[in-house]
């Protein structure tokens, strides 16, 4: 009965680009999730799992769940609640604008939290009963923070990932601070896309800072891009950030291309991106 009501639920998504659900968590709560489902409608498909920033929700990156639903993935934008806008807000009143990110981003609970979110997305799509043929966890922010704890970063928050993809892409990624410490990103074995934009601004750097991790990750299918202007929310498709999306989707996909070729293909040269690998 439970894979009827999946496969219903897909041919749904598929009919209409994109459905929103509700999926059970472990705890009891329920994660809303935003399905993106290639014409097939096969839930065996390649999936890409995709975790919003602090305040975001199951409504953004559409540009990227949809990128990857027209190249074949069921995609599924997560909805963090205990990390949507809601609390962000709440934060901001007690603690002001910077203040209340740093509180809600640093918050041991809201990645146990997420990390409990993308379980439930698994568990719905089936994995690992209905295995699909390959998997990638897509995050932007605080859901890059969450990509590099689910594949191995040591944290300063003593929250553990259980590595459950196969490659993981992180656009803002943190450096060295209050979530992750110097070296964090030894232990980090799988392929790896990072992405930032020479305006990408954290609350603990630039866009220099977002770009160490990729000194300390091991060797073998790690690529980072820097996309020249971008800013933080252009990656979330805030303010004028055509061109953004443009080249981060050039790099995902090629990035993922490879990966699914045992990573024999070199970052492509493109205008408006520098891509490097090791």
């Amino acid at each position: 009965m439970r894979t009827l009501l999946i496969a219903l639920a897909l041919t749904a998504a598929s009919a209409n680009a994109a459905e929103w659900l509700q999926a059970p968590r472990e705890d009891g709560a329920k994660t809303p999730l935003r399905v993106f489902v290639p014409d097939s409608g096969t839930t065996c498909a390649p999936l890409a799992v995709i975790s919003p920033g602090a305040g975001g929700s199951e409504q953004g990156l559409e540009y990227i769940g949809d990128s990857l639903r027209e190249s074949g993935f069921v995609a599924i934008v997560v909805g963090h609640r205990e990390s949507g806008a809601a609390p962000l807000r709440d934060k901001m009143r007690k603690s002001g604008v910077r203040g209340g990110l740093l509180d809600l981003t640093t918050d041991p609970q809201a990645y146990r939290d997420r990390l409990m979110d993308i379980g439930a997305a698994l568990k719905w799509i089936g994995e690992p009963a209905c295995r699909s043929t390959f998997s990638v966890l897509i995050g932007h922010s605080m859901g890059a923070a969450t990509v590099m704890i689910e594949a191995g970063a040591l944290n300063q928050l003593g929250v553990s990932g259980g590595d459950r993809f196969d490659a993981y892409v992180a656009l803002s990624p943190q450096g060295p601070g209050s979530i992750f410490p110097e070296h964090a990103w030894t232990k980090v074995r799988k392929p790896l896309l990072m992405v930032t934009g020479t305006k990408d601004k954290g609350l603990e750097g630039d866009w220099n800072w977002r770009t160490k991790p990729f000194a300390d990750l091991p060797n073998g299918c790690k690529w980072l891009g820097v996309v020249n202007g971008a800013s933080h929310m252009n990656f979330a498709g805030g303010g004028l950030s055509g061109a953004t999306q443009k080249v981060t989707l050039l790099a995902l996909n090629a990035f993922l291309d490879s990966v699914r070729n045992n990573c024999i293909m070199p970052p492509p040269k493109a205008k408006g991106i520098t891509l490097m690998s090791k």
